[in-house]
């Protein structure tokens, strides 16, 4: 990836978030917009990389490891869960935004996964200042509510157990390329990128596994995309994603009918790693 700043926001209730930024080639104004990246459930500000490689050198961009992920901590600097949700992602992009853009900088934002549920939370909790500053915003392989009933049997059972682990415990080696490239992945993946994948879902800890999993299977932000509706917006979804189906991005686009859905019949739910090229364009359409 593309040279980045390390920076450490302290979230509001005490959270440590690992915090990047890639630095304009030259310099500008600081009303120059700012793309801003949330990445997805199990991973990292990492697989993002691909996008932020190819988007052009001369934006500022803003990336950070979601609380728990990464090396970012969970409330108060602990690795413990004390009950996470996706409105406390929101307010901890707010708080992103408000540590490292310049006050005058327009946003572009961009979620994958759990980011786009996160983009959603802070949308529906903004300010008419906030929804006003946003130029555009690009939902990746998310939702906006309904993941009951999209995961395994008995998944819910175990997640919730993983999330009141005494321990930081990692899946590391239990997670394999195999199964990540059968469920998270369409046709044609890259090596590399499921290699990837794999190391960031195995680094993750059990806890957050457990935690978020039950806070995303709460999550209904089904609201907060009628605050978006007079903001340029971009829906892509894999056509063989199993993690976030085709039929979630619909619901979102009939939420609203202004916003481009782009379905990718090959593509899985890593669609910033398998068609990063199709993220870019969408994001640089509101750099303008």
């Amino acid at each position: 990836m593309t040279s980045l700043d390390r920076h450490t926001v302290l979230a509001s209730d005490g959270a440590l978030l690992a915090a990047y930024v890639r630095r304009p080639s030259e310099a500008t104004a600081p009303d120059a917009p700012t793309v801003v990246l949330a990445h997805g459930w199990t991973l990292t500000h990492r697989s993002w990389h691909r996008v932020v490689d190819a988007l052009d050198d001369g934006v500022r961009v803003v990336l950070w490891d979601q609380r728990g992920h990464g090396e970012s901590t969970l409330a108060g600097g602990r690795h413990r869960s004390s009950g996470e949700s996706v409105g406390r992602l929101g307010q901890d992009l707010r708080e992103v935004i408000a540590a490292l853009v310049p006050d005058a900088s327009p946003l572009v934002l961009a979620g994958h996964s759990m980011g786009g549920m996160t983009v959603m939370a802070y949308s529906g909790t903004a300010t008419p200042e906030e929804i006003d500053r946003v130029r555009g915003v690009v939902f990746c392989s998310t939702a906006a509510g309904g993941l009951r009933g999209t995961g395994l049997p008995g998944e819910q059972k175990i997640m919730r157990a993983l999330s009141r682990l005494p321990f930081r415990g990692r899946p590391g080696r239990l997670i394999r390329d195999k199964r990540q490239r059968e469920y998270l992945f369409g046709a044609d993946a890259r090596d590399e990128d499921v290699a990837l994948t794999t190391a960031l879902t195995g680094g993750v800890s059990l806890i957050t596994y457990g935690a978020f999993y039950g806070a995303l299977m709460k999550h209904d932000e089904v609201a907060a995309l009628a605050r978006l509706e007079h903001t340029p917006t971009t829906v892509i979804v894999g056509g063989r994603d199993k993690l976030t189906p085709k039929v979630l991005a619909r619901r979102i686009h009939e939420e609203m009918p202004h916003a481009q859905l782009k379905v990718l019949d090959d593509r899985g739910h890593m669609v910033p790693l398998e068609e990063p090229e199709v993220v870019v364009g969408a994001i640089e359409q509101y750099l303008g």
